[in-house]
Order: C-alpha cells, then sequence, then structure tokens
C-alpha cells in the first residue's frame, strides 16, 4: 500500500519553503528599495547639477553686487562661482524641516550664529534691525541657530540681545554648517551668505559686520535690483 503522505512534503520542508519565500520576498522589496533610493539620489544628483550649471552663469551679477559692499560689509565676497544652496536645511520657526528653497522668489541674507560665539552676540542686534527695517516679500534674514543640545539656550540669547523680529531657526546637528564648510564658505563662527530668489549663492562673509548701517543697507538694495540692471 503507498504511503498516504507520499505526495505532502514533509512539515520541514514546508517550513523551510515558507522561510525561504519569506526571505525571496524581502530580498525582492530590499533590492526594490535599494534601487528606487538610487534612482531617487541619482535624480537628486542631476538636479543639483542643473542649479549649479544655472547659477554658475551668474558670475557677472556676484561681481556687481559684492562691488556694493563697501565700508562696515568690505569683508564680503563675490561667490566664484555662485552655486546653488536651495537644499540646504534646517528647522523653521514652526519646528518643522524646511530648506532654504521654500524662500524661493525671495534674496536671503543667511547667518549661521551659536550662543558661545561672542561676535554673534555683537551683531545679532543690527541683523534683528535689518530685518525690521528691510524685511518684506522680497528679502529676509534667515539667522539659524547651530548649537547642540535643546532650545533652552539660544531662546535666552535671543531674548538677552533684544532680538524682536527675526524668526527662529534651528539646527542643532550642525549639519548646515558642515555643509558650507565642506564647501569653503564656512571656516568659523558667524558665517554669512548672500543668496538670491533661485536659491544662488551670491556673495559670502565670514565674521561678524555692523548690518543694521547704510553699508548694509546699500547692499541689499544692490542686491534686490532686477539682474538685467
Amino acid at each position: 500500500m503507498a504511503d498516504g503522505n507520499r505526495f505532502f512534503p514533509a512539515p520541514r520542508l514546508i517550513l523551510a519553503a515558507l522561510v525561504a519565500g519569506v526571505l525571496a520576498g524581502a530580498v525582492a522589496v530590499y533590492v526594490s528599495e535599494s534601487r528606487s533610493g538610487n534612482n531617487a539620489e541619482r535624480q537628486t544628483a542631476i538636479d543639483d547639477s542643473k542649479d549649479d550649471v544655472a547659477c554658475a552663469a551668474k558670475g557677472d551679477r556676484a561681481k556687481k553686487v559684492a562691488a556694493a559692499a563697501t565700508g562696515e560689509v568690505a569683508a564680503l565676497l563675490p561667490a566664484d562661482p555662485p552655486q546653488s544652496l536651495k537644499r540646504l536645511a534646517f528647522n523653521g520657526p514652526d519646528g518643522k524641516p524646511m530648506t532654504l528653497a521654500d524662500h524661493a522668489g525671495k534674496t536671503v541674507l543667511l547667518n549661521l550664529w551659536a550662543t558661545w560665539c561672542a561676535p554673534c552676540r555683537a551683531e545679532m542686534p543690527a541683523l534683528d534691525a535689518l530685518q525690521k527695517e528691510m524685511g518684506s516679500d522680497a528679502f529676509q534674514v534667515v539667522a539659524v541657530n547651530v548649537d547642540a543640545g535643546d532650545d533652552v539656550k539660544p531662546k535666552k540669547f535671543l531674548s538677552e540681545t533684544g532680538v524682536e523680529t527675526l524668526g527662529y531657526y534651528r539646527d542643532s546637528t550642525m549639519a548646515v554648517f558642515n555643509d558650507l564648510k565642506t564647501r569653503g564658505l564656512a571656516l568659523g563662527l558667524p558665517a554669512t551668505m548672500l543668496i538670491d530668489g533661485g536659491g544662488c549663492l551670491i556673495a559670502h562673509m565670514n565674521g561678524p559686520a555692523e548690518w543694521s548701517g547704510p553699508d548694509a543697507k546699500r547692499l541689499i538694495e544692490a542686491a534686490l535690483k532686477p539682474e538685467s540692471l
């Protein structure tokens, strides 16, 4: 008489097949996700390259704007070449992640600061005054704090220095500083970048400046003029 279990695999074989199937599925998902991730990274690299090419064409514009940096802001240097900074990431005033691209259409004076930076303490009221006087739909000062830890010290710092107008931007990971350092743009703190409405770096400076004075205002006015002028 034939064995009744002859046409059925042993339980251990069924278990082995199930495990193999699960593993195969996991591998398929991993491969699929990896390929998807690689494609996304490749597309990001392509987009970044296109953005950098578009920004590099603004070399003459960068020199023209930087030529207006005199007196108290004379340390500002033209970007050589201009490059895209639109992917710089940090947290916005609402605490949610954002990038510089969220300010598209605005000329931005991006400033990196920390509570332990004495020159930052000296220039923060000036940045606040510049935002109060010239902040608009066309221009904004974005001062990003890069302290590690929680928000207690940075917020106390802003209160102590009398800041009322600046938004509270934050990057406790210092990734934004390290990104700019890798690009040779941030050597220490404070570091300031002048960025046009297309997210292109136009000029940059290391060290503090008198941002509330007439020299700074003339610089910002030059940066806000249409590119054709």
